[in-house]
């Protein structure tokens, strides 16, 4: 029987192909995923990996065999995926993994209207009948198959994203999009089609392989041809998306990087502005400013763990209007509460195109603090290293603690989060301060007691 504790994680299955899991594995999904959800139809799409469209189709046939309809959308992003299940009040079934290297791949689940399937949410129990059938045989079929048809949602999806910010009006920019070789490629060019963008395309072409670089713009190392081309050619912002193209990352028109908490401070005023006393979401390790800003617009900002599952559901449950998280994940009740970083894009450039001055003087009324970035500790022990750095600031006069996840240390000057990784021997290390001098002798201080 295959060790499902290896891909089946915290909100997703992902694992290399086909060593840990394969075509006959994801049929078994499907039938799973038709099971739990009690669907009488699911939607499916998938990315541009190389294993994608047959384990996919594999997904489909396990589905249809216990009497469920099947809509595959094909070539989608994430964020194309949620949309359909939104759009077509379907549970949902994404093929992709996303940033990782071309040998994996994944399964992100939702249900109908786009709501997260996690452990506590149904995956628990997809992995469990999975793992009975793969010990003792495929599951009875239904006395009648249900039907796998095709249907192309893209011009729905980028009509769905348009109707939710008013591009029409902006002054013409010019625009740089890396896609990473992943499904930006394939959902750029007709979200922007008759926009006043002059769009300048970097690895457009859908390729599995990422032959370029990773698409993974987290990692500074893959925005540098971005970067480089914002510079060559002059433009007025650059977009940078990652695999499966449901996060993007802003640089300015100096090839700077703009802070995803700014991009979430930004978007969080003009949602305010429709919404006006709207409740807006963020984890525990984004900027000061977030909050700041979601105050000074009429908001109510509520802080939240790290992680889409805890941001959907304080969404659902507050009705909040918008979330942001550092890693560039945006999330919109519009949208079904999902996250879309295509209409955090949207936004961005239109807030750029309603005004005469550059980006960087657009976001520097957000970008307020000095902050450190995440910096990742490769620990034997991360409980007996978190206690040691809890030890040491619990006695710190005008220290505040709490662990709402992992460790925050506050102070009036600065704060600092520390927390485990799920899946790695890691610490992640954030800090934040008033200026750059603070924030780094906070780093030093709480580095030198994790890696003593």
């Amino acid at each position: 029987m295959p060790d499902l504790s290896q891909i089946v994680k915290a909100y997703d299955v992902r694992g290399v192909v086909p060593d840990q899991w394969d075509e006959s594995l994801a049929e078994l999904f499907g039938a799973a995923f038709a099971r739990v959800t009690d669907a009488d139809a699911i939607v499916v799409g998938h990315d541009m990996r190389p294993s994608s469209p047959g384990l996919a189709r594999a997904f489909a046939r396990g589905a249809a065999s216990l009497g469920v309809d099947v809509t595959e959308i094909g070539l989608c992003s994430t964020d194309q995926l949620y949309f359909a299940s939104g759009y077509l009040n379907l549970p949902g079934a994404m093929f992709t993994a996303s940033h990782n290297p071309a040998r994996y791949n994944g399964i992100k689940m939702c249900r109908a209207g786009a709501a997260p399937i996690g452990q506590d949410s149904g995956l628990a129990e997809i992995r469990t009948l999975v793992e009975g059938w793969a010990d003792s045989g495929a599951p009875e079929p239904a006395a009648e198959a249900g039907t796998i048809t095709q249907r192309d949602v893209l011009e729905d999806y980028a009509a769905h994203l348009r109707s939710l910010v008013d591009l029409t009006a902006i002054r013409p920019l010019k625009v740089v999009v890396d896609a990473g070789n992943g499904m930006g490629g394939h959902t750029v060019p007709t979200v922007f089609e008759g926009l006043p963008l002059e769009l300048h395309a970097l690895y457009f072409e859908l390729d599995g392989t990422f032959p370029n670089h990773e698409a993974n713009p987290l990692d500074p190392k893959n925005i540098v041809d971005l970067q480089a081309r914002v510079r060559e050619t002059g433009a007025d912002i650059g977009l940078a998306f990652d695999g499966d193209a449901d996060r993007c990352f802003v640089v300015d028109g100096s090839g700077e990087p703009v802070s995803p908490s700014a991009i979430t401070a930004l978007v969080a005023s003009r949602e305010l502005a429709k919404h006006p006393g709207g409740t807006v979401i963020h984890n525990c390790i984004t900027s000061w400013s977030v909050p700041e800003v979601v105050k000074e617009n009429g908001g109510t900002p509520v802080r939240t763990r790290v992680g889409h599952s805890f941001i959907k559901a304080e969404m659902a449950r507050s009705g909040a209007i918008f979330g942001g998280e550092h890693s560039a994940h945006y999330y919109f009740r519009d949208f079904w509460n999902a996250d879309t970083g295509m209409l955090a894009a949207l936004h961005v450039l239109a807030a750029l195109g309603g005004q005469k001055g550059p980006l960087s003087d657009l976001v520097a009324q957000y970008d307020r603090y000095a902050a450190s970035g995440e910096i990742n500790s490769t620990v034997d022990d991360q409980a007996g290293r978190m206690e040691a750095v809890k030890a040491a600031y619990e006695r710190r006069e005008g220290a505040e603690l709490d662990e709402l996840d992992g460790l925050t240390v506050t102070t009036p000057n600065w704060w600092f989060n520390l927390r485990p990784s799920n899946t790695e021997p890691l610490l992640r290390l954030n800090v934040e301060a008033r200026d750059e001098e603070t924030a780094a002798e906070v780093r030093d201080e709480v580095l030198s007691i994790v890696r003593a």
